[in-house]
């Protein structure tokens, strides 16, 4: 079989990761192998996000400097929520795009493929409008190779999918379509198979994942937390990790999890957008400032060391400066080790777009720049906790500059250490050093 070469490149969030390599997985019968340059892929996938504005113009950045090297034989894809979104906005505005297709249509991508060849050689030239938005009736997991081809010591693993929150700033419930949760059964195959491949780490992925209520081994329905427990004992696994989560889902039992499983990591990542009751009605987030507030007092009480992250929108149509205010306070009370903050950004076809009280753009950049004022100064107090303290560090990347590696902490700390190759992929205790706003430097402890 001819080889050739593939380019795949994902925007914005874990589940597209995820799908990312599933993609690869999908095309490795084919002869596709991957290459870090799209130059010379003769397949190129941008796998996009249609949370923010920003994620589509990088997009279309890309897809015009690939344009000059594209010939007849090269076949660039689109893929992803934008794509599901904006399929033919996408091949109006780049007709030189031969495949438009969604997040749960990938496991179609050999017949996509074919068809974008055989469009070319029909006419001559690039470009064939391949386009494959709808939702199956059937589930794309049933449809995937057993085999992951890349596995690394860190492993990202989709449990859930959709949304049925329909929060007005959120585009998921539209891309994503409504949650759907895969059989623990098969999730536990799969984890399986990731640690035979060397994975120690497995982060579990969905746009709602904590909403997760899918078919136990013995037909009954099961939550994240009873699902992390049937996870936790597979041979070689050593953290389990679950993103991105809803406060309105963080039941009793996913608490006690962090508590009571050892494999579940003293971090979580739960969105609260915003400290204001009056913006959270408004959003359609389903949860008050109380509760938000009462599920962190609580979960303390069952993991007291845990680290907590979030997501902050700045600038929502109606948000006053008392509403802002509310938002710093809720983050002065919780205490948050990293997070995520954005200025608003309306997504066409969510009810946050046709909102009156658009909130100028100059006064959301102010507002932005004081909560992450707040924020990076209790990141960096946090990181500097762990100066001269020991902790476990598992390095899956290299740094930037030569010997340097890259791993992180149970805590989620990014931790940077000079050392040897033989350190990368494994848990190695490391003395923290040094501290910034969003990383940790250490040395190895050697003996």
């Amino acid at each position: 079989m001819v080889q050739k070469r593939l380019y795949i490149k994902s925007y914005g969030c874990q589940a597209n990761v995820y799908d990312s390599g599933r993609m690869v997985d999908v095309l490795k019968p084919l002869g596709y192998e991957l290459t870090e340059t799209a130059e010379t892929a003769d397949l190129v996938i941008l796998n996009t996000c249609h949370i923010r504005e920003k994620a589509e113009e990088k997009v279309y950045s890309d897809l015009g400097r690939i344009r000059p090297h594209k010939d007849n034989k090269m076949i660039v894809a689109v893929a992803g929520c934008m794509a599901q979104a904006e399929g033919a906005e996408i091949m109006r505005r780049a007709p030189y795009v031969d495949v438009v297709f969604g997040p749960q249509t990938y496991h179609r991508l050999p017949e996509m493929i074919a068809r974008a060849h055989r469009a070319q050689d029909k006419r001559k030239g690039p470009g064939c409008g391949v386009l494959d938005v709808e939702f199956p009736v059937e589930s794309k997991f049933d449809y995937l190779p057993q085999e992951h081809t890349h596995v690394g010591s860190s492993a990202f693993l989709a449990i859930q999918e959709g949304c049925d929150k329909f929060c007005t700033f959120c585009v998921v419930p539209y891309t994503r379509g409504a949650e759907y949760s895969r059989p623990a059964r098969a999730i536990r195959e799969e984890a399986a198979r990731l640690c035979a491949r060397g994975a120690k780490e497995i982060t579990l992925v969905g746009q709602n994942v904590n909403a997760y209520h899918g078919e136990g081994p013995e037909g009954q329905e099961w939550g994240l937390g009873k699902l992390l427990e049937y996870l936790a004992d597979i041979e070689g696994l050593e953290r389990l990790r679950y993103m991105t989560s809803h406060p309105r889902d963080m039941d009793e039992e996913l608490m006690a999890a962090h508590r009571d499983i050892p494999q579940v990591m003293p971090f979580l990542h739960l969105p609260v957008q915003s400290g204001s009751d009056r913006i959270l009605e408004t959003m359609n987030r389903k949860h008050t400032r109380k509760h938000y507030l009462a599920c962190i007092e609580k979960l303390r009480t069952y993991r007291p060391d845990i680290a907590l992250s979030s997501d902050f929108i700045v600038g929502f149509p109606g948000e006053t400066e008392d509403d802002f205010k509310q938002t710093l306070s809720l983050v002065e009370e919780v205490g948050y080790s990293q997070s995520y903050s954005f200025k608003y950004s309306p997504r066409p076809g969510t009810p946050g777009a046709l909102m009156d009280n658009q909130i100028p753009d100059d006064i959301k950049a102010e507002r932005l720049a004081r909560l992450q004022e707040l924020l990076n100064t209790q990141h960096l107090a946090f990181h500097q906790k762990s100066i001269g303290t020991t902790v476990s560090v598992l390095f899956d990347r290299q740094g930037k500059k030569d010997g340097q590696f890259l791993g992180k902490t149970p805590h989620f700390q990014s931790v940077y250490v000079q050392a040897t190759p033989e350190l990368f992929e494994k848990c190695v205790n490391i003395n923290i050093e040094k501290a910034s706003a969003n990383s940790l430097t250490g040395t190895l402890i050697l003996g």
